[in-house]
């Protein structure tokens, strides 16, 4: 019969919580340049501008059709042969946000060109400047369509960020690890892990129905 002990667990859950913090703040800096970079790549895309729209394309796809761990792999011990070495918290944090650049670029894209043409038109006709058509006619009404697939990414996002432990990078996943080499309490360590990792992705999702309700919701009042 196993014998549960959560001691190990229980001794250090300052260390645990720790990391998961580790974790938020690496995961809610990576979504926000994510964001940045998918909104630059989908208007890069959308742009007509054939060499920006190959440039973004060859991005897209060399990233969704790798492996994160090989992505991460290739930043932190690949890049200093040619002079570009990072720290592991650093390189964590680049190579998650290139990969949920590229899934958000296509999705952002997705939304933008949701929007009729119609709009686009009647908004010229009314003299409204560009940057204002973008803004008020395309950014917002395709923001609001694609939200929830672009938030189910960024909690993608934090639960892959698991995967930066391999390279020593500080997070939950990499206070677990140590804290298991030290007790070998491995069922009790991963079981709370799991758990914390399930709240944290409750904590997101409840973050972003919040969002969702105070500017998506009610389109009219804004």
């Amino acid at each position: 019969m196993y014998q549960f002990n959560f001691g190990p667990v229980l001794d250090n859950i300052d260390m645990l919580l720790h990391g998961a913090w580790l974790t938020v703040r690496l995961s809610f800096l990576a979504m926000v340049i994510g964001l940045v970079v998918s909104l630059l790549g989908a208007v890069a895309k959308t742009s007509g501008v054939r060499p920006l729209s190959w440039l973004v394309d060859a991005y897209v796809e060399v990233i969704r059709n790798t492996p994160f761990l090989i992505q991460i792999f290739f930043i932190f011990f690949g890049l200093p042969a040619v002079g570009i070495a990072m720290a592991p918290n650093t390189a964590a944090l680049v190579a998650l946000v290139i990969n949920v650049g590229a899934y958000g670029t296509e999705i952002i894209r997705a939304g933008i060109e949701s929007i009729p043409k119609g709009q686009i038109e009647a908004g010229r006709a009314l003299g409204l400047s560009p940057y204002n058509i973008f803004r008020h006619v395309v950014a917002v009404p395709a923001l609001r369509n694609i939200y929830p697939a672009l938030t189910s990414q960024f909690i993608y996002l934090m639960l892959t960020s698991s995967v930066v432990s391999v390279i020593s990078a500080n997070d939950l996943a990499s206070a677990g690890a140590d804290l298991n080499a030290s007790s070998f309490a491995s069922f009790e360590i991963y079981l709370v892990l799991t758990a914390m990792y399930f709240v944290l992705a409750l904590g997101f999702s409840a973050l972003f129905a919040t969002i969702r309700r105070m500017f998506f919701t009610y389109p009219a009042s804004r």
